[in-house]
């Protein structure tokens, strides 16, 4: 009987070995698949910023010329508003007065195209 119970606590301590060994295999899968999974990420971050950064690099290139045509367009307007406000306070009073003699000054005429009824 002695040998039967040192049978069966071999194989109950034998038991409990297997489930230590597997529930350690768990742990170290776990601790892999989480350490592969920050690798992973670590990658994608790394991946993502460098296309980010090509893509600044590439926006600036473009925007940058853009940008310089900006600036030549808002240079011209801001100039071609200079010369029409100039041009306006030059003509203003001299337009002034062709408006007020154009209509203060009437003088009645018959129309070329009215016919006299006979």
């Amino acid at each position: 009987m002695t040998s039967q119970s040192q049978g069966i606590q071999q194989l109950l301590q034998a038991e409990k070995r297997a489930k230590d060994k597997l529930e350690e295999a768990k742990k170290r899968k776990g601790k892999r698949l989480k350490q592969a999974k920050e690798e992973a990420t670590a990658e994608i971050d790394h991946y993502r910023l460098q296309r980010e950064k090509e893509f600044r690099n590439k926006q600036t290139n473009v925007m940058g010329t853009q940008g310089n045509f900006s600036a030549k367009i808002e240079e011209q307007t801001t100039e071609a508003i200079r010369n029409l406000t100039s041009s306006y306070h030059r003509n203003m009073e001299s337009m002034m007065k062709k408006l007020l003699s154009t209509i203060c000054d009437i003088s009645p005429e018959i129309h070329p195209n009215f016919r006299h009824a006979v």
